[in-house]
C-alpha cells in the first residue's frame, strides 16, 4: 500500500496548488507560524500545518495558547505550504523517517495514508481523555474512520453555501431560491444586456469540483459508486448537472470564470454588483461582510432531488511514527475541548465549530446571533455527503478538472465527455 501512496502522492504535485473540493479553491499560501529554538526540559511536538495569512495568524496564537498553558509541552508550529504542498512533504518525509508529531490533512486525503498505515488510531486516546466521536459534529466526521481506525479529527473545516446579494434580489421582488428551478428563474431575471454584451450575470462559482460535486448530489447521484470501482452518476445525475449549468451560461444567468484565480474574480464581481449570487465556501464570509456595500445574506445551496452540499477544509492526524504520542495527544486534546483551543480559533476564523460543545457554547450562540450568515453553514451540515471518499480520489479529480473544462470552456458534447471521464475513472480505480 505504501507504493500506492508513493504514486498518488506524485500525482498531486501536478496540481499546482489547485486542491477543489477540499476547501472551496482556496489553499492557504503565506506563511503563518514560525519555528522556534527548542526548550530545555520539555518534551517538544512538531506540528504541521498549511495555513497562511489570517488564519495561519490564528492557528499560531492557539499554539501559543497552549505553550502558555502548561510547562511540560512546546508545541512547534510550521507552514508547510497548501494542502497539497504539505501532503507531498509529508509523504517525502514519512519515507525518510523525519515527519512531524502531529500534522493537518486535507480531508480528501487522509484515506491514502491511513491506506499506508502511516497515522496512529486515536480510538484509545479519545478513551482514556474521557471523550467519544459522539463528541463531534456528524456531518464531519465522514473523513475520520478508515479500517476500523480513528485516524484523523476534524478542525479547519468548511462548507460551500449560496452568497446572495440581497439588495438585488429585493429591487426585482425575488425570493432567495431553495430550489433548481428557483435558482434559475432568479439568475435569469438578474441579468443586464446592453448592446449584446452581459453587464451584469445571475450567479456565479469558482472554477472548481466542489460545486458540480454538490450538484451531482442534488440531484441524487454519488460521484463514486458504493463499490468504488466507477463513477456514481450514472443514471443521468452528471448530464443533468451540466445540461443546467450550460443553459444557464447560455443565457449569462451563470458566469463561469476562468481557471486562474477563479475564487477572487467571482468574489470580486460579487462585492461589485456584477452578479447577484454565487456559490463559495463559507470562508469568505468575514471577508465579505466587511466589503459588501448591500444587504449580505447566505442560505443553503439550492436543492433538487434533495438537499445535499460537500464539505471541505482539513483534519488534524497523530502521526504512527511519532516518538512523543502521550504529548502530540495532549496537544491534540486541548484542541479539541478546551474554549482556548479549537473553539478560540473557530471564533476567529469563521471555519465550522467541530465538536458538539462549541456549537452549544455560549460564545458561538453570541456570534450567530451577532452574525445569522455564519450559522447557515452549520445549520447546513445536517445534508453533509462525503461523495468523493476513495484512495485515488487526487488522480481522479484530475479527470474530472479536464472533464470540467471540456464543458464549460470548450462547449464539448457533455455525455460524451462524462463518458470519457467514466471509463478513465474506472481504468485508475483498477489500478
Amino acid at each position: 500500500m505504501r507504493k500506492k501512496l508513493s504514486l498518488i502522492v506524485l500525482a498531486t504535485t501536478l496540481l499546482s496548488g489547485v486542491l477543489a473540493g477540499c476547501s472551496g479553491g482556496k489553499n492557504e499560501t503565506a506563511a503563518g507560524g514560525a519555528k522556534t529554538n527548542e526548550p530545555a526540559g520539555k518534551v517538544t511536538v512538531q506540528f504541521w500545518h498549511s495555513l497562511g495569512g489570517k488564519n495561519g495568524e490564528y492557528i499560531s496564537s492557539a499554539i501559543n495558547r497552549f505553550n502558555e498553558s502548561q510547562n511540560k509541552i512546546e508545541v512547534v508550529g510550521t507552514f508547510q505550504g497548501s494542502y497539497d504542498e504539505t501532503v507531498t512533504k509529508l509523504q517525502q518525509a514519512v519515507a525518510a523517517k523525519t515527519g512531524p508529531d502531529v500534522t493537518m490533512l486535507e480531508r480528501a486525503y487522509v484515506q491514502m495514508f491511513a491506506d499506508s498505515d502511516v497515522l496512529e488510531d486515536m480510538t484509545p486516546f479519545l478513551k482514556t481523555s474521557g471523550m467519544s466521536v459522539d463528541d463531534f459534529t456528524p456531518g464531519l466526521m465522514g473523513h475520520s474512520t478508515f479500517n476500523k481506525k480513528l485516524v484523523s479529527l476534524p478542525l479547519n473545516r468548511s462548507t460551500p453555501i449560496l452568497h446572495v446579494n440581497k439588495t438585488m434580489l429585493d429591487e426585482k421582488g425575488l425570493a432567495i431560491p431553495k430550489t433548481w428551478e428557483e435558482l434559475k428563474k432568479v439568475a435569469n431575471a438578474l441579468v443586464v444586456k446592453e448592446n449584446g454584451e452581459f453587464k451584469r450575470y445571475g450567479y456565479s462559482m469558482p472554477y472548481d469540483t466542489w460545486y458540480p460535486i454538490a450538484m451531482i448530489s442534488q440531484a441524487k447521484g454519488k460521484f463514486f459508486n458504493d463499490e468504488g470501482t466507477s463513477v456514481g452518476f450514472g443514471g443521468g445525475q452528471g448530464v443533468k448537472t451540466f445540461q443546467f449549468l450550460k443553459e444557464l451560461q447560455g443565457t449569462g444567468a451563470l458566469y463561469y470564470p476562468p481557471a486562474q484565480d477563479s475564487g477572487n474574480i467571482v468574489n470580486q464581481m460579487f462585492t461589485s454588483g456584477k452578479i447577484g449570487m454565487m456559490f463559495q465556501s463559507t470562508g469568505v464570509i468575514g471577508s465579505l461582510k466587511d466589503s459588501v456595500k448591500f444587504d449580505y445574506a447566505t442560505a443553503y445551496l439550492p436543492m433538487d432531488q434533495v438537499y445535499a452540499t460537500p464539505t471541505g477544509g482539513a483534519n488534524v492526524s497523530l502521526m504512527a511514527g511519532s516518538k512523543n504520542k502521550e504529548a502530540a495527544w495532549e496537544f491534540i486534546r486541548w484542541m479539541m475541548t478546551d474554549p482556548k483551543g479549537g473553539l478560540q480559533f473557530v471564533l476567529d476564523s469563521g471555519y465550522l465549530p467541530f465538536t458538539k460543545k462549541m456549537a452549544e457554547s455560549a460564545q458561538m450562540k453570541e456570534l450567530w446571533a451577532k452574525e445569522p450568515n455564519r450559522k447557515i453553514a452549520y445549520d447546513q451540515l445536517q445534508y453533509a455527503v462525503d461523495t468523493n471518499m476513495h484512495v485515488a480520489w487526487p488522480q481522479v479529480m484530475q479527470e474530472f478538472f479536464k472533464a470540467i473544462q471540456a464543458i464549460m470552456y470548450d462547449n464539448k458534447n457533455i455525455e460524451a465527455t462524462l463518458d470519457t471521464f467514466k471509463k478513465e475513472t474506472e481504468r485508475l480505480l483498477k489500478k
